[in-house]
């Protein structure tokens, strides 16, 4: 009622901002769902398509025959970097060109049979698993069977103008991918990051809240989220990986300055955080459900556990470019300390109900080893780039 009362009080005052609020709310939902990579990308391939359809009626003789694959090569060429759509396109062409010199083999020694339709069929798909060939593999017995099929009697006709049309729409592709606003994913990446950052620092600050709650916790979702965590890292790594190709040949890169090195840092900081989060996890879990292994957790120990694991959550939660970043660390080493002495004063109950413990301490002091820049990496790294 006090709700109602005050907002019929400011009604006159307050709705039209709100509507106004929600409004330019709306229209920047709009304008980033229209400038969003997918947005951006999808509108290229249509130009793309576009721009090839109308040029493949030009081109000059048997070609102009087959328009349609000039689509076809403007499409497969656009890809969501510049680095992936050249290779891309090379391999598409290297396969095409190849499958044509399949088919020729074949015709030259007999008429097209089921026995040299599947001998070429076979033999393209044996040649396209080449690992060199990538993309291009499949195109191999696709042009091979087109060859031998579509064009028939009139083989040679036809496998140049459809050599010549994918070209003419590769062409396409790669013109307007270099030239309409060319992909640079360095932002959606470090987003990414970012966002990870915090859902670890979620995932850490959950497990702390329950060790305080009724035992044994109502919410049991965190430890179920390993695999969760592990899937959402490698997204991560290949969001950087895709932003550090983006910049490959990308005429924007060059008023675009920005060093990945520090986003690998960090992603491989986290990519170490990860792994033992997982590990103290399934710890707890054992020492609430007794399962995967039944193990204990002194009562006396849940309060400054769960105290420790709230300072590692808001150490992780900040960035290296963070210059709250060294006080949250020095805070949950403290913290961490703190749990240490607590075990020396429950040192009675047995080492057996102590070690579980222990192992979660050493697991939250290797998250703030990774997590300090400059110190050594728990873990072994993984590979920073894709070269």
């Amino acid at each position: 009622m006090m709700r109602e009362g005050i907002l019929s009080r400011w009604e006159p005052e307050t709705m039209p901002r709100t509507g106004a609020l929600s409004g330019r709310r709306s229209l920047d939902w709009v304008r980033r769902g229209l400038m969003s990579a997918r947005a951006l990308q999808v509108a290229k391939i249509s130009i793309a398509v576009a721009i090839a359809w109308s040029l493949a009626p030009l081109m000059p003789g048997t070609a102009k025959d087959f328009p349609y694959y000039a689509p076809l090569g403007a499409l497969l060429s656009m890809h969501p970097t510049l680095m992936r759509s050249l290779r891309s396109a090379v391999q598409i062409l290297a396969g095409v060109l190849i499958g044509i010199g399949l088919a020729g083999i074949v015709l030259i020694v007999s008429e097209p049979t089921v026995w040299t339709l599947s001998f070429a069929v076979g033999l393209g798909t044996l040649i396209g698993g080449m690992k060199w060939m990538g993309v291009g593999g499949e195109y191999v017995p696709i042009t091979a069977l087109f060859v031998l099929i579509i064009g028939g009697p009139n083989a040679d006709g036809y496998s140049i103008g459809y050599a010549t049309q994918i070209c003419l729409g590769i062409v396409v592709g790669l013109a307007v991918n270099l030239l309409i606003v060319p992909p640079l994913a360095i932002r959606p990446a470090r987003e990414r990051l970012s966002g990870f950052r915090k859902n670890l620092a979620t995932h850490v600050t959950e497990i702390a809240e329950a060790l305080v709650e009724r035992w044994p916790p109502a919410r049991d979702e965190w430890a179920t989220q390993g695999e969760a965590l592990n899937a959402a890292a490698r997204r991560v790594r290949t969001a950087v990986q895709t932003a550090d190709e983006s910049r490959k040949g990308n005429p924007r890169a060059w008023f675009n300055r920005a060093n990945l090195d520090a986003d690998y840092d960090a992603l491989l900081a986290l990519e170490n955080v990860t792994f033992h989060i997982r590990n103290l996890t399934e710890v707890l879990a054992g020492m609430v459900w007794g399962k995967p292994i039944p193990l204990e957790l002194p009562h006396e120990l849940r309060p400054v556990l769960s105290a420790a694991l709230h300072a590692v959550a808001e150490a992780i939660s900040v960035g290296v470019d963070d210059p709250r970043q060294p006080q949250f660390l020095d805070q949950a080493g403290l913290a961490v300390e703190s749990v240490l002495r607590a075990m020396q004063q429950e040192i009675g109950v047995g080492a057996g109900s102590l070690s579980p413990t222990a192992a979660i301490v050493i697991d939250l002091q290797r998250i703030l080893m990774a997590l300090r820049p400059g110190t050594e990496q728990g873990s072994a790294p993984a590979p920073r780039r894709n070269r």
